[in-house]
């Protein structure tokens, strides 16, 4: 019998380095067979260094560069295949760097990508549906061009690169994921996402009684186009983040979809959240919160 694949899967971790130390560290002890790492990578905020040179020091390389190559070095044959995508706030101009990585071969960059990985399918998918907050990047509109109360419209805010007019007025998440998964069976298909699937407990936002112009806003925040496609789909695994205080609001951070287990590793504390499950069996998957040094 094939020996079963331990997995680790976090989110949102903002730069914190205290999370990233607490991170390496189980790496290190527990050696997973893979890392997942579901997007907003970078400290949240509305400026951002521009590069001018593959050479220069970036925010990239400097929170996860230098770890991952240590990690390889000291764990040689046992380094984890690590899957990583970008999030809402991380701003692309510093996706080079994370295909640096990704060239270097220290992790898959899997935005909008399929990689095969013992026997099973990873897709990856980093856009979220439109935000209040300004970034653009990584947002895009969901089934249609609604934005809901109190959003900024990914036509508007601001932009680290330049993108296709014609592109931000039209493409949605759910073409992207039409695209991306096409007719691929998905039985043992792992997805990666940053946004959670709409009207679950991974997607409850903190929104109870707010109202924007007399209008409700919907507590529930999460991808329209994500959940349908868990739906129709079923894909074997999802793994979710963006919502940082669903799992406080709601008690949940695992939920059954069907066939599908979808599982958020966002949280609203200075711990990590460390989703560990292994593969075929994703019955004992458990979330830890570990604590980090203060201060770090």
């Amino acid at each position: 019998m094939t020996a079963p694949l331990r997995c680790f899967f976090v989110s949102d971790l903002h730069g914190a380095t205290a999370r990233l130390d607490a991170l390496w560290s189980a790496v290190s002890i527990e050696r997973p067979d893979a890392v997942f790492i579901g997007g907003d990578l970078l400290p949240s905020s509305r400026f951002w260094p521009q590069p001018s040179g593959p050479d220069d020091r970036d925010p990239i390389s400097g929170l996860f560069g230098g770890s991952l190559q240590a990690l390889r070095a000291c764990l040689g044959a046992a380094y984890p295949r690590v899957f990583a995508i970008m999030g809402n706030d991380d701003p692309r101009v510093h996706e080079p760097a994370v295909q640096r990585l990704a060239d270097a071969g220290l992790w898959d960059y899997v935005d909008q990508r399929r990689v095969e990985w013992e026997g099973y399918s990873v897709f990856g998918y980093a856009r979220v549906p439109p935000t209040p907050f300004l970034l653009k990047d990584g947002e895009g509109y969901d089934v249609s061009r609604y934005v809901d109360p109190g959003c900024v419209s990914p036509e508007e805010g601001l932009r680290s690169v330049p993108a296709d007019p014609h592109e931000v007025r039209w493409a949605t998440i759910q073409q992207d994921l039409d695209a991306l998964v096409g007719d691929e069976d998905l039985d043992q298909a792992i997805c990666l996402f940053h946004a959670p699937p709409y009207d679950t407990g991974l997607d409850r936002a903190a929104l109870d009684g707010r109202t924007v112009d007399h209008a409700p806003l919907d507590v529930h925040v999460g991808s329209v186009a994500i959940r349908r496609m868990i739906d129709a789909r079923q894909p074997l695994l999802t793994l979710h983040g963006h919502i940082h205080e669903s799992a406080r609001i709601t008690g949940v951070w695992r939920q059954r979809l069907g066939r599908t287990v979808a599982v958020s590793a966002a949280h609203d504390g200075p711990e990590l959240a460390l989703v560990r499950f292994e593969l075929p069996d994703l019955s004992s998957a458990a979330r830890e919160l570990l604590a980090v040094c203060a201060g770090a």
